[in-house]
């Protein structure tokens, strides 16, 4: 194997479903490094202790929302609250930080789905995000359920539904194992017929075709993973600049070492020097 040493700001891996597998490349600034092929081999990533903001480039000591220094993270539309909690858009009031960017990534088609992480969950994503989002998550199954209009009624879509299942994932509990199958399109029928009030509510406000009920195959997905640990001991750069050891697997946006996991996404716009032998 060929040895690597690359320097650059972390961002969130680029995935790929590839025959059913998902497919990783780390990115580090303008590097890029395939890493399924290094599964069972040593890797490093040291922090180097230089933090940029993604958005405007300056230095901070510390990330705020995953990559932006602190006045972006106030500014920005993609660090609202709204963004973490869509049923919260409050475009229509006129407050929305950056009206352009929310009628270019709130106004477009997004998807409410069912999920198999380690036990059945509902989430959303935006039409571009499939199946990365599922793939980020490290879900096993995945079943789009409806197709909506606006990110806003894919959260008030998702509300309804997580009174009645969960929207969030164990991440420890995904990290031990591939979760065991879950027949999803049964828990979409039973699940449906309980919200149908709140979705007939949802079309008078938005217009009898701004929510679509969606008969889609369930997506399976399997993880590079050779090794899951039985106890999960997680790395932060914050604390420890170097992780290192046998990358051993690689699921959602983790690297499942010998040594224990980290979540690369945690710490975009770190710059990391990343060495392989």
């Amino acid at each position: 194997m060929t040895e690597v040493n690359i320097t650059g700001h972390l961002t969130k891996m680029a995935t790929e479903l590839i025959d059913g597998v998902a497919h990783y490349t780390l990115k580090a600034g303008e590097h890029r490094l395939l890493l399924n092929p290094l599964i069972g081999s040593k890797l490093t990533l040291t922090h180097t202790g230089q933090i940029n903001c993604q958005s405007c480039g300056k230095k901070t000591k510390k990330s705020y929302s995953q990559g932006f220094c602190y006045p972006c993270m106030m500014k920005l539309a993609q660090c609202d609250m709204c963004i973490l909690k869509p049923e919260k858009c409050h475009f229509e009031q006129g407050t929305c930080r950056e009206p352009e960017w929310g009628e270019a990534n709130c106004f477009v088609p997004h998807y409410v789905y069912l999920a198999n992480t380690t036990a059945i969950k509902v989430g959303i994503t935006r039409h571009t995000q499939i199946p990365t989002r599922w793939i980020d998550q490290g879900a096993n199954q995945a079943l789009p359920i409806f197709k909506v209009d606006s990110r806003l009624q894919s959260g008030l879509v998702e509300t309804a539904l997580a009174e009645l299942i969960s929207d969030k994932t164990n991440w420890r509990n995904m990290l031990k194992g591939k979760a065991d199958a879950i027949d999803l399109k049964q828990h979409a029928q039973q699940l449906i017929p309980k919200i149908n009030e709140r979705l007939d509510e949802l079309r008078l406000r938005f217009g009898s075709d701004a929510i679509e009920q969606l008969d889609e195959e369930v997506i399976e997905i399997d993880y590079p993973v050779d090794l899951y640990p039985s106890k999960i001991s997680s790395f932060n750069f914050d604390k420890n600049p170097q992780v290192s050891g046998i990358l051993q697997g690689i699921k959602g946006q983790y690297l499942i070492f010998d040594t224990g996991v980290i979540n690369l996404r945690k710490f975009t716009s770190y710059e990391v020097t990343v060495t392989t032998s």
